[in-house]
């Protein structure tokens, strides 16, 4: 009897400090009081720091097909929130950082709006759940923030942002109509393309989200080129990546496919990669831009591993130079 009462004992012990050293998910329900028409997850890593500011790490959902059944975003975000082959998931757990993800739908009835890669259509939106998207995201941080201080965990006022492929394409884009709130950024999987810091090539004018041509129609205030320019950016490619988004419809428009391929390069490989990275470059974006050789439309570990050193380092630039 006593030996049985001893293993019960260890059991419920080893039960309690399973649940204390686990990550918690926290599924937050859409609140539109507090500018979100969208549920989000919150993932809160084991050994999360109680004592000293945590940034949190966002990572925009891509289901990666459309729907028009809801549940199915949902699960798909699910999936990025607690699987570690995605990299918000994997950083969180690298760096003990909390990580959001928000659950956006990208609908068969409505298959040209985007949203998962923020695109022009998606930005247009009016009177629709989806109308401004990147103010919900933003809105759902700053919810995350309050959650996470009633748990006592001191967070940053900006965000590590991170994605993949059209996710990846998300993540650039909100960069540059939102460089206050995003501390760095890392994605991959660009289709060989970012959007430049200018209005035009050659006298053509570049419309988001190519350039910054009409880039007021798109933000609330003036826009700050300068601390686009200044905010840390990683970016990469896949060597063997051939996949190329740019002439699908739900992607681009026309005369936004003319514009890439007539400007920048109809092969995606090596040539319209290069002309952005090299834009990049001329322009003076705080970026490091890698194509990784032996590497298709994937993040194996190594990737996810520069994309956590680079958070990192960030970090310890930050420590080295306080505002």
């Amino acid at each position: 009897m006593k030996n049985l009462l001893i293993f019960f004992s260890l059991i419920l012990l080893f039960s309690a400090c399973n649940r204390e050293n686990s990550a918690e998910l926290i599924y937050v329900e859409a609140n539109t009081e507090s500018g979100f028409n969208f549920p989000y997850f919150l993932l809160i890593p084991k050994d999360v720091s109680l004592d000293d500011n945590v940034y949190v790490i966002v990572e925009p959902n891509n289901s990666g097909f459309v729907d028009d059944d809801f549940e199915k975003h949902l699960e798909s975000a699910k999936r990025t929130a607690t699987n570690e082959f995605y990299m918000g998931n994997f950083a969180s757990n690298e760096l003990k950082y909390p990580l959001l993800v928000p659950v956006f739908p990208r609908t068969a009835s409505h298959w040209n709006i985007y949203t998962h890669a923020l695109d022009r259509d998606a930005m247009r939106q009016k009177d629709t759940p989806v109308e401004r998207i990147d103010l919900q995201l933003i809105n759902m941080f700053e919810d995350a923030r309050v959650r996470l201080k009633r748990m006592n965990v001191k967070t940053e006022d900006q965000f590590f942002l991170t994605g993949f492929s059209a996710s990846g394409t998300f993540v650039n884009r909100f960069t540059l109509l939102h460089p206050d709130k995003v501390f760095a950024a890392a994605a991959g999987g660009l289709n060989g393309l970012l959007i430049l810091p200018i209005d035009s090539i050659n006298s053509f004018a570049l419309n988001y989200p190519l350039g910054i041509n009409d880039i007021q129609n798109y933000i609330d205030t003036p826009y700050s080129r300068n601390l686009f320019l200044n905010t840390p950016q990683y970016y990469f490619m896949g060597e063997m990546d051939n996949n190329d988004a740019i002439g699908y419809d739900d992607a681009f428009d026309e005369d936004e496919r003319l514009l890439i391929y007539n400007l920048l390069g109809k092969e995606m490989q090596p040539a319209r990669w290069h002309n952005c990275v090299n834009i990049y470059y001329e322009q003076g974006v705080n970026a490091n831009i890698k194509t990784f050789e032996n590497t298709a439309h994937e993040t194996p570990d190594n990737v996810k591993h520069e994309v956590c050193n680079f958070f990192r380092n960030c970090i310890n630039e930050q420590n080295k130079n306080p505002k």
